[in-house]
This record gives structure tokens, sequence and C-alpha cells, in this order.
């Protein structure tokens, strides 16, 4: 048994970086594996620039995240399913950003999309002679020393990150303790090593630090047939 983390990512928008194709910046449908590691390096106070603070990080932890379909009652108490919603923004940006850190000369006009509504639930636990343990990474979501945001600043939490520890034989058992009840059919995204045998969706969103946006493929276990998918 394993001792795993649950958090739950719930907020108005997210938004999860795919690829990028000039100046369109689409998200994937569920939290990836670089965003997450942002996510808590900003709990733990881990700095931008500490390039070796932040591989470390990465490589200790093992995700998986179910896909959870928001439910809303209706006027007479019965209890439907939310569809995720993408929508794109449309900026004009000042002295935008090159991938080598100088500035535009002349201002870009970039989109950039997000998904409302969404509501994930991920299962986490410190890998096998880690320097981070679980009590360091839960007392850091539960105060945090920068503000944590759901893949963009813009992207603010709705409630706290910290839902809860369980003990489980792998992740996909961690995530069925916990609730909703109506999602523990819903997709789950996990690390090809959860323990478990499924479709397996090959996604680059495992970054290499010290090399600006660079991301390195990874296998990712896909799992449940659930209204809560979000797809590719």
């Amino acid at each position: 048994m394993a001792d795993y983390l649950i958090l739950k990512l719930d907020g108005v928008m997210q938004s999860w970086g795919d690829h990028t194709y000039e100046d369109f910046r689409p998200t994937v449908g569920f939290p990836t594996r670089s965003g997450l590691v942002g996510l808590l390096a900003a709990c733990l106070g881990i700095d931008r620039s500490a390039s070796d603070e932040l591989t470390v990080l990465n490589r200790d932890l093992e995700f998986a995240v179910r896909a959870e379909a928001r439910r809303r009652a209706d006027a007479v108490g019965v209890v439907h399913s939310a569809p995720v919603v993408r929508i794109t923004d449309f900026h004009t940006v000042m002295d935008a950003r090159k991938v080598d850190g100088s500035s535009r000369e002349f201002p870009v006009v970039s989109k950039r999309q997000y998904l409302c509504d969404a509501v994930f639930t991920v299962a986490l636990r410190p890998r096998h002679g880690s320097t981070w343990s679980l009590d360091q990474i839960e007392a850091a979501v539960k105060r945090p020393v920068y503000t944590p945001s759901l893949g963009r600043r813009a992207c603010a939490l709705s409630r706290p990150l910290f839902e809860g520890r369980v003990e489980a034989a792998d992740a996909l058992i961690a995530l069925a303790q916990v609730g909703p009840e109506e999602a523990i059919g819903d997709v789950v995204y996990a690390d090809a090593d959860a323990g478990s045998a499924g479709p397996i969706l090959r996604l680059r969103d495992d970054p290499i630090f010290g090399r600006r946006r660079q991301f390195a493929n990874r296998p990712v276990l896909v799992l449940g047939t659930g209204s809560g998918h979000v797809s590719e």
C-alpha cells in the first residue's frame, strides 16, 4: 500500500498548455505534467529559474488525473452534468516575450484557449527515493509560498487544492476512494507506471528544465469512458 495526496483542481477557467502554433496557445483537455509540476513548485516556493530543483521535483512525482463532469441540480433537484466548454480569448500583447527571453519590437496578436467549468481530481505520490516527502508537499499545498494557478496566472482556484490523503495499492484505486460518487467512472489520465493496463496516449508535456519551452514525450495511460472526458 502507498500513501497518496489528493488534490482538487476546480476553477472557472483552466488552461494546460499544448503545442503552440504561431501565436495560438491551445490547451490540453486535462492537466499536463508540466502544469502540475509548476503548480506544486509554486506551492513549495521553487523559483522558475531553479532548473535543478524543478528537474528533481519533476523526476520524483507520479500523477494520475481524473477528469470529472461538473454536476448541477436543476429547479426540481435533478442533477445534470455540465459539459466542459473551450473558449478562445483574443489578446494584443505589447513587448511579447520571444523564446530566447527577449521582447518583440511590435505588438503580437495572440489567441489563447481555456477550459471552462472543468474539474479534475489528482492523486500524487513521491517515487521511490524521492527528495520530497508527501508531508512536505501537503504542507506546501495548504500554505503555498507563491499563489498557485490552474495552468495560467489568470486561472484562479475556486477552492483550496487540498482534498485529502488516502492509502491504496495504486493511483487508480486511490482516486476511486475520493468523491463525488458519480465520478468513479470518469476518465483517468495516469503515468504509464500507475499500475494498470490500457490505451496509451503520447503527450509531449514532460518539461526539460534549463531549456526554454522544451518538452519530452511521455506515455499517458487513459482509462474509463465517463461523461467527464475532455477529448484530446
